[in-house]
Order: structure tokens, then sequence, then C-alpha cells
């Protein structure tokens, strides 16, 4: 080649030259390359990575953690981001070095589980930012520490381990965690720590945090929970209480669990135990007095002394105050008097009642007010079946309805009285252990039954109140007692049994069948009469079976015993037994069906067999 050809190349020449010299160097963009530092001023760093041109960084980057300042000369790895930009410069980072090279080793370290170090560089939304060498992680707030930490400032800017929870490299996101190397190294800590403790021993601790549920106390090193149920023999209502954050306590390890390494801790088990010896120091029956720690539901518990307690349930507490709140009876705090109803060493049980302290009020009202007594008192109330008075210290009498009134019906007497009304009334029974007073108003006055002095086969004069299609009902007496008749007791034939044949106001008689005191029912029968009344006077004067009429037969026995004529005999007989005592005229309103019957045949008046009283009494006094 001539001189002339080496001076002046040619474009293909140039690019050969350009090969040449960048042959076996990897300058790939998007890659990590070496470069040399050739000058350092105020802002950047100019380094030379074997390209034609150089690169500017920015001083900035190798000021972060890990990293110095270098020297013209220095040879330092640098990211490779573009050859050659618009400035014809080539565009270079140290700080995505770092990166890529801290990808590399973290992936590593991820898949080993390893730990990592970095430094707390920043706050972000929710957490942190945490420098791992060049590469950012964030760090969830609820990672920073084991408990949540009020103040973060101590920890910025420390190198420190941190676990890796996730890694998403195309993505640049990276999850750690400080809170999870801690508790690894607690619990390697916990577990030689556990190792050194045996239950039952007493240890000396520290209370670091106090809860609802019991306080932590801090035995060295190792946390265990004293709960508030083993902080002292009586009830503990917080744990704050007994115990304060700081407090030096003497504790005994209770219970140690191998597999979670929680320890329990005992207070009052280093106290003598109150309930040793408890059923010899409160016998059943025994009266002592107490202090009401707590209120429930259920009932009252009051302290008998310092971490012993029983229960008063709330059917223990009052002898009439039923189905009320425990708190309307006592207060907590107030000191009562309490009996032992039972005791329960073993499950730490003892009932107690106040109730049983005073004289129950039922024995009371049974001397106060025996029964057939009278008492008075206000109506407090009004139910469907009965009324309920007022008696004596909150105890109220029942009053059923059946014992309102003698002729009236419950539902219809209950009408007569109003809510707050004052009563009298007599004590029917009093039943002490079922807590019942069964009082009546209708026995303050006789039994209407009794007064009448009716009995079974009396014939009484009844009035007709109403006429039903099944009968009619009546009324008799001075008192008024009503009767009902069936209509097969209509009559004796049953083509007389027609209750249409009755009015009301219409009077007759009829023979009492039945008295039931119990339903208050009298039974009446016109045919029950009819049959008796023939059968006396066939039992008198002889038989009807030759076919003769029961006139003939009365006729026949007076002529036989010769008292009178046998056309006037039975008018004599009718005479003398209904005769006004001032004349000689019968007096036909005071005979019976039978009498006025006999007459009518002695004197040969007509009448039909089947007729009622007042119509055979209106024949004769026409007849006669």
């Amino acid at each position: 080649m001539s001189n002339n050809e080496t001076l002046t190349p040619s474009r293909d020449d140039f690019a050969a030259m350009l090969e040449a010299s960048l042959a076996g160097r990897d300058l790939a963009e998007g890659s990590v390359v070496e470069g040399r530092v050739t000058a350092v001023e105020n802002d950047f760093v100019v380094v030379d990575v074997g390209l034609k041109t150089e690169g500017r960084i920015p001083l900035r980057e190798f000021t972060g953690p890990g990293s110095k300042v270098p020297a013209v000369g220095d040879t330092v790895e640098v990211f490779l981001e573009r050859i050659e930009n618009a400035m014809g410069e080539a565009v270079i980072s140290r700080d995505k070095a770092r990166r890529e090279e801290s990808w590399d080793r973290l992936e590593k370290a991820f898949t080993k589980k390893d730990p990592v170090n970095g430094a707390i560089v920043g706050r972000v939304k929710g957490g942190f930012t945490v420098d791992l060498g060049g590469a950012s992680a964030f760090l969830p707030g609820s990672q920073v520490d084991i408990r949540p930490v009020r103040d973060v400032g101590p920890l910025m800017g420390m190198e420190q381990p941190f676990a890796i929870l996730k890694m998403d490299r195309p993505r640049g996101n990276i999850v750690v965690s400080r809170r999870a190397v801690l508790e690894e190294s607690r619990a390697e800590q916990r577990a030689e720590l556990v190792g050194q403790l045996a239950e039952g021993e007493t240890r000396e601790g520290v209370v670091k945090n106090i809860t609802d549920y019991g306080a932590f106390v801090d035995l060295g090193g190792i946390d265990g929970l004293l709960h508030v149920t083993d902080m002292s023999w009586s009830r503990v209502g917080h744990p704050s209480e007994v115990v304060e954050v700081g407090q030096t306590l003497k504790v005994q390890i209770i219970k140690i669990n191998p597999e979670t390494q929680r320890i329990s801790l005992g207070l009052k088990q280093l106290m003598s135990d109150p309930w040793e010896g408890v059923k010899a120091k409160y016998p059943v029956n025994a009266t002592f007095k107490g202090r009401v720690t707590n209120i429930a539901e259920y009932g009252a518990f009051v302290e008998l002394e310092p971490g012993v307690e029983g229960l008063v349930h709330v059917s223990e507490m009052s002898w009439t105050k039923k189905n009320v709140h425990p708190g309307k009876i006592v207060s907590t705090s107030e000191e009562v008097e309490v009996m032992v109803l039972d005791v329960d060493e073993d499950k730490r049980r003892i009932s107690l009642g106040i109730k049983q302290t005073q004289r129950n009020p039922w024995d009371v009202l049974a001397e106060k007010h025996p029964i057939g007594s009278t008492v008075k008192g206000e109506i407090k109330n009004i139910t469907e079946f009965g009324l309920f008075v007022g008696i004596d210290d909150e105890i109220d009498g029942m009053i059923h309805l059946s014992d309102l009134d003698w002729n009236r019906s419950g539902d219809e007497a209950v009408k007569d009285y109003n809510k707050g009304d004052v009563v009298e009334a007599k004590v029917l029974d009093i039943d002490v252990e079922k807590e019942r007073v069964s009082l009546g108003i209708k026995q303050l006055a006789n039994d209407p039954m009794d007064s009448t002095g009716a009995r079974r086969g009396d014939t009484v004069t009844a009035t007709v109140t109403e006429v039903t299609t099944g009968g009619i009902e009546v009324a008799f007496g001075d008192a008024g007692m009503k009767a009902f008749i069936r209509k097969s007791d209509l009559a004796r034939d049953r083509g007389e049994q027609r209750p249409e044949r009755f009015a009301v106001g219409d009077k007759l008689d009829a023979r009492i069948t039945n008295i039931d005191k119990g339903s208050r029912r009298v039974s009446l029968s016109i045919k029950a009469l009819e049959i008796a009344e023939e059968e006396e006077a066939v039992r008198e004067y002889g038989s009807s079976d030759s076919g003769a009429s029961l006139g003939d037969i009365l006729g026949a026995a007076l002529k036989e015993r010769g008292d009178a004529p046998a056309e006037k005999a039975p008018a004599k007989k009718a005479e003398t037994k209904t005769a006004d005592k001032g004349g000689d005229t019968p007096d036909f309103d005071a005979m019976t069906k039978a009498e006025l019957v006999e007459y009518a045949e002695a004197n040969g008046i007509e009448i039909k067999k089947s007729a009622k009283v007042d119509e055979v009494r209106e024949a004769v006094k026409a007849g006669a």
C-alpha cells in the first residue's frame, strides 16, 4: 500500500480499524462493563469504558452506603445503557451497575434463605425504604420489630440484617422483614432460656406490659404471662389493680409449653390458699356477713374473706321479689348477711342465701291470716283467670273467677271490679311451699244452694225464665236458684215434651232429680214428678193393671174406706188437704197437680192428663 493510500483511508478502512479496536470486548448495551476514571469534576465523574467517547456519571451515585468517591485512574464497574447518545457520549450508570450486582447477590441469598445486610434510608406510605447495597427494598411497618415501634429514628441509616420475604426482578420489587430476623434470633434465645427453667420454681421478673387479661413479665430475656386469674385468690377486676409496669415481682412458673415456648406464671400460688379447710370454717346453715363484690344476671357474688367468695343465686335473694335483676335487691360493696346453703371445696364453690336470714313471710301470713279469716286489700291486677289482691309484705292473693259470685259466671262477675279497688275476701287456702294464697269473695255470703234447703226428691214450684229448643230454664226458691229442665223431662207423654208449650213467667211444679254443688247445677223434671205422683196414687188406692183410670181407682178406694159418698169423697179429701183455715173453699193455688187431678176426678171435672199444672188449676177453678 502506498503512503497516499494510508494517509487517506476510505470509509471501509475506518470501519475495519474500529472493529479491530473493539475486538475482544463485550460492550453490549444493557450490560455491566469495566471503565477507567479519567477525571473527577465537581458534580460528575468521567469514565472511559473503551469507546471512542467517554461517559459522565453524577457524583452522587458514588456516595451511597458502602461506596466512596473514586480517584483518577481507578477502575469501576458501570452499567452501559447506550453506547452513544445525541451528544456523542456513552450513557453509563454506577447505580444501575450496583443494582444489577446486588440483584445477583440477593437472589442467591433469597434462594438459600440467608439474611442480607441493609439500611433503612427513607419513609414511604405503609412502611420504609431499605438500601440493600444498591437495590432498594420495601420494609412494611408491621415488619420493623416484634412489637409496634413508635420511633424508628434510631434505626435509620444503621446497617442491620433483614430477611427477604419476596423478590420480583422483572418488576424490581423486593419486600424485606427485620421482624423475621429478630424472631428467629429470639426463638433461639428463648429455646436456650426455656431449657434453663422448670415448672414449680420461683423466679424474679419485671412487668413489661399490662393487658385486660393479664401482665407480661420479663424473666431475663424471655417473657411469661401472668394471667389475671393467677394474680390473687380474691376477685380481680383488672390486672392494673394488682401490678404496674416496671414493678419487680416474684412469680412461680406454673406451666411451660415446649412446643410454643409459652410460659404461664402465677402470683397467688406463692400465697396460702384461703380455700383450705373452708368447709369447716363455713358450715352449712351458718350465718355470716360479707361484702357484695360483683353482680350478674343470675345472682350476686359475696366475699366472705379475701379470696373466698360465694354466689347468692337470684332465687335465694328474696321471698317475695321474683324475676327481678339482682341489682335491684343488692348493690356492689354493700355488706349483707348471708346463710351458707352448700359448700363444694373441690370446685371452690359456696352457695349462699340472703332470704334464709329472714323469716319466711308466707309463714307469717299463715299465722296472721289463717284459713277462714277475712282480709282486705287492693286489686293489683286483673287477668283472664281471676283477680290478684295485695295482702301483706308484697304478697298477693288470687281470687279465681269461680270464687267471685254464687249465681253469675266469673266472666260476668269480674266486670264489676277495677284495678285499684279495695275488696274484702275470705282466705280459702295458703300453700307455703308453692307460695300461693287462694281467696274468695262469694264465700263471704252463704251458698244459696244451702239456704234453699232443697234436697233430691223434693217437689218445688218454679218460674220459667227462658225457653229454648232443648228445654226450659227456670228459677225457684227465695234465692232464685237457676235450673234447667231438658226437653225429655217436660212431660211423661212424648207428644207433650214441647218447650213451646211454656212461656216466660209460667209457674210449674217439678221434682229435684239431682243437685251437683261442684258444678252448681240443679236438675228438675216434670216427668219424674208425674211418674212419682201416679206411683204414689196407685200404691195408696189400687192397681191400674185392669185398665181403670186413676179417678176410678181413687173413687173406689174412697168408697171402700167409707169416708164420703162416692161422688164427693175425693173432693172432700182434697178439701180437707187444701182448705183455707178461714172457710170450706179449697185453696187451689196451694194444691199440687196430683191434688188438683184428684179433685177434678172426684168432682167430674174434665181435664187433659197432659195439661200443665196451671192449665189443670184453671180448669178445676172453672169447674168448681
